[in-house]
């Protein structure tokens, strides 16, 4: 019987450390931000805030990060997306936690995409500057 399945899966300790690693940039940054990482399904595995950071940036991290591993690429690619095609400019911003804009990553093994990192709390630049550092510390490049 051939195997239906051969999935690589994002351990929890693997989000952690990415997740700290995130927050370590956004100190250097000198902002406050929450930083998310979900597995494949899009299901919270790590999840750190700076205090006082923004309270409504806590659900928009885990929706970059769900975004991004929903779709593996990165949730800036979105304005571009739906520049070219106004359906779609219309109804996907409509979904619940689906984010256009920058800080969500996939998170990608060997092209498999098997999460996301989410950070929200500084721009969006410095938000997947973050993220980015979050992959760096785990061995990982985004595209």
């Amino acid at each position: 019987m051939a195997e239906l399945s051969q999935q690589s899966s994002l351990h929890w300790e693997v989000a952690l450390a990415a997740a700290q690693a995130a927050m370590a940039h956004a100190r250097q940054l000198n902002i406050k931000v929450h930083v998310a990482v979900v597995d494949r399904a899009g299901l919270e595995l790590a999840y750190l805030r700076h205090n006082d950071a923004f309270l409504h940036s806590a659900d928009i991290a885990r929706d970059k990060a769900y975004t991004a591993a929903g779709f593996g690429f990165p949730t800036s690619a979105w304005l571009g997306i739906l520049e070219a095609n106004p359906a779609m400019r219309l109804g996907f911003p409509q979904r619940p936690r689906l984010v256009v804009f920058g800080g969500g990553l996939p998170v990608l093994v060997q092209g498999q995409c098997v999460g996301g990192i989410g950070v929200s709390g500084g721009s969006e630049a410095e938000d997947e500057a973050c993220a980015r550092a979050g992959l760096r510390a785990i061995g990982l490049e985004s595209d």
